[in-house]
């Protein structure tokens, strides 16, 4: 039965986009490079962002596109990777990739499979539905996602982007592409942090970063510390708890837990839609605002830490230091050392271009904010300075405008977290991602019909279809 109904709803989904099909045909004439035909564009990643400006871009008449994920199928993304939370943080009725088609949304994907009272006595959507639905989104609206793809390079020759890609099985070989879009996800324009005292004085058999593979069963009965005051600090420390941990300590720097969610003042459309066009001060406050309250970690999951006798919070407790010892790990605080058998670290990420294969090659060429922006005195971040500077459309910008990869970045579009500062919430946000999406993907068009314009004129100047075929009476027409 949830098989017949989530095919009906597939079905419903095929009429309501035939219904509303105008002016999506293909339109961007094809460019040969070696007698082969460029992508219009090359979407690197196949989780939510990537599926969601896939289908936009079709929606608008581009439909030379394709979506590389490293991952083998079923292991984009992070909600059945390393995502430990039980549920997502968004509240349900969040709406996702659907771009507004109402038997896309989650909510028809879930009353399809669990019926309407499961909707109405939910709460919020489990991460492994998440996932189940952006498969069932991918399949439906038949998306070109080619997994075992790892971008390793990206060059600029004639005019086009040429993509190194490695397959799982070793091989490399080149895609063309006239633009580029990076849907990396939260890390994509850097790497997960693990503080240089961790990273240098433990064997790394001691310690993971949330993000990294953990055998939790193999913690059953011992001493775990956490660091970080995140979300997913906290979905980790739980998920140690109820694996069987012995105690679990969680460490903040802080002296108290961020209460209050700037995502939910963010939930509205004048700032989703319209941020990337205020001014550079403006957009600098409201990010310095934004990052300084940080996210807490949701109540129900504070609560499924705190449910467990054996969990302590020490809030005013930066880890100092850190050392091996025959009897585990001590590490050094403010109030003293604390021991551990395993420690997991919850430290967030950098924005480093270097540190990703995909924007390696041309890191030293991308402007980031403190490039192009001073900071008021008393309103400096060191952070927010190393997020990159990105143009209206969120495609990269040059340091230096005479720079010979000026051009090459102009056509990368920059879909990941790190657009914030510049974009405010996009690609790697479900809150954000309608508003992002469909601005990226309006972008991208805009972009490729300005740099086709005269060939679009030649297509008009030869247009010769004659709609009028008849100056007589309709009944003098012929049979």
């Amino acid at each position: 039965m949830q098989t017949e109904r989530l095919q009906s709803l597939a079905l419903q989904v095929e009429q309501d986009l035939e219904k509303i099909n105008y002016a999506t045909k293909e339109w961007s004439p094809p460019i040969l490079h070696d007698g082969e035909k460029a992508l219009d564009v090359a979407i690197i990643g196949g989780g939510q962002g990537g599926l969601a400006t896939s289908f936009a871009l079709r929606r608008i008449g581009l439909h030379n596109v394709e979506v590389f994920e490293r991952a083998p199928e079923g292991g984009a993304g992070p909600w059945v990777t390393f995502a430990r939370m039980i549920t997502l943080r968004t509240p349900k009725h969040v709406t996702g990739p659907d771009l507004g088609i109402p038997s896309l949304t989650p909510r028809s994907w879930f009353e399809a499979r669990y019926g309407e009272q499961a909707w109405r006595d939910l709460d919020k959507i489990d991460r492994k539905d998440w996932q189940a639905y952006l498969d069932w989104f991918r399949d439906t609206l038949r998306l070109p996602v080619v997994h075992d793809h790892a971008l390793e390079g990206v060059e600029w020759e004639g005019g086009l982007l040429h993509l190194t890609f490695r397959r799982a099985n070793g091989e490399t070989h080149t895609v063309r592409a006239r633009k580029l879009v990076l849907a990396t996800g939260i890390e994509g324009c850097g790497e997960w942090y693990v503080p240089p005292f961790i990273r240098d004085a433990l064997s790394s058999s001691l310690y993971a970063h949330t993000h990294q593979e953990i055998d939790f069963e193999a913690l059953r009965g011992k001493r775990i510390g956490v660091l970080g005051g995140g979300a997913s600090a906290f979905d980790n420390a739980a998920t140690a708890l109820e694996a069987g941990a012995g105690s679990v300590a969680l460490c903040i720097r802080r002296q108290e837990l961020p209460r209050i969610n700037p995502y939910r003042w963010m939930e509205n459309a004048g700032f989703l839609a319209h941020f990337p066009a205020l001014p550079d001060l403006t957009r600098w406050r409201f990010m310095r605002r934004i990052f300084d309250l940080n996210q807490p970690p949701p109540q129900d999951t504070f609560w499924r830490c705190s449910r467990h006798d054996n969990f302590s919070f020490h809030p005013g407790t930066p880890w100092l230091s850190a050392r091996e010892e025959e009897s585990g790990i001590a590490v050094t605080t403010p109030q003293g050392e604390m021991k551990f058998d395993f420690v997991i670290i919850g430290t967030g990420f950098i924005i480093d271009f270097t540190k990703r294969p995909e924007t390696a090659g041309f890191a030293e060429s991308v402007a980031i904010w403190r490039d192009k922006f001073t900071a008021p005195e008393g309103e400096e971040s060191v952070v927010l300075g190393t997020y990159p500077y990105l143009g209206a459309h969120s495609q990269f910008l040059p340091r230096d405008a005479a720079d010979p990869k000026a051009e090459m970045l102009a056509s990368i579009y920059n879909f990941t977290f790190a657009a914030t500062p510049s974009m405010g919430l996009s690609g790697a946000s479900i809150s954000g991602m309608r508003f992002g999406v469909e601005r990226l993907a309006r972008s991208l068009a805009n972009d490729l019909f300005v740099q086709d314009g005269e060939k679009h004129l030649e297509s008009l100047l030869s247009y010769e279809t004659e709609e009028l075929v008849s100056l007589g009476k309709p009944d003098e027409q012929a049979p």
